[in-house]
């Protein structure tokens, strides 16, 4: 059996990297997935997102692993097609036990060099995708007596990275959220937890520190950090690994907490 075994999970941003990574590493513990992702340009983020063909190869390895799935390209920052698509897989694989709200932008650059658009892309993406994707999914979760949600947040959730003011302020607001709904759904036996990790390799979006360090570069910021392990970034499946025990039930009295993945990461 395995630690996940015949429950239905949704991940979103789930056609590359990180997404991709908790989708097959909790199929590989027998969960059916449902896959979202947008596949598509995002005004305002300055590097490629994921394609339809990452989306489609996220598929392919979910049933490689042997479980059931679902995939759709959907915005999270748009609340009627992204409930509409949530809708339509939980209906398909018969109910929703487990979130993980994944997608996530981020863009670096001096407070006078963020412009508007780039602005409304991160605080969209990360905080609004993440508290609609709660919006379309908590009811699903009551339906079923309850489950757990994992939101994917980031060192920025608990810090403040100089150069990555949209960013950081997105990620305050998702860990925030995850106070918030901990407390308010604990009568429904939903859990809300958060999983903070320093840069992941091979996302496919900039490294949280190594990104802003040059941008910090060119400034007298200087470093704010004090690294613990020696490493700038963390892989995908060690992220995964924490995602697969808060959505299990080996987590079941946990809620509220935003887990950190972060080599030992601490302020100054």
């Amino acid at each position: 059996m395995g630690r996940v075994e015949n429950k239905i999970a949704l991940v979103t941003g789930a056609a590359r990297g990180l997404g991709r990574s908790h989708a097959v590493r909790l199929a590989e513990e027998g969960a059916d997935i449902i896959a979202l992702d947008i596949c598509a340009t995002v005004a305002g983020i300055g590097y490629p997102m994921a394609t339809p063909g990452d989306l489609r190869i996220t598929g392919d390895l979910v049933t490689e692993a042997g479980r059931r799935v679902v995939t759709a390209q959907v915005d999270v920052r748009e609340r009627q097609a992204l409930a509409e698509a949530v809708q339509a897989g939980v209906a398909e694989l018969g109910g929703l036990d487990i979130v993980v709200a994944n997608a996530g932008v981020a863009a670096f650059g001096r407070w006078n060099d963020t412009d508007g658009q780039q602005w409304e892309a991160v605080i969209g993406v990360n905080l609004t995708g993440t508290w609609n994707t709660m919006v379309a999914t908590i009811p699903h979760l009551q339906a079923r007596g309850g489950g757990s949600v994992v939101v994917i947040g980031s060192v920025a959730s608990v810090e403040g990275l100089p150069c990555a003011e949209a960013y950081t302020a997105s990620q305050h607001g998702v860990f925030g959220l995850v106070r918030s709904l901990s407390a308010e759904l604990i009568e429904d036996r939903i859990r809300v937890n958060a999983v903070r990790p320093i840069g992941v390799s091979g996302t496919g979006m900039p490294q949280t520190l190594p990104a802003v360090a040059d941008v910090q570069a060119d400034t007298r910021v200087g470093s704010t950090f004090h690294q613990g392990f020696a490493a700038d970034t963390v892989e995908p499946a060690e992220v995964s690994n924490a995602v697969l025990y808060l959505a299990s039930d080996e987590s079941r009295y946990v809620t509220g907490t935003a887990m950190p993945v972060n080599a030992g990461l601490i302020s100054r």
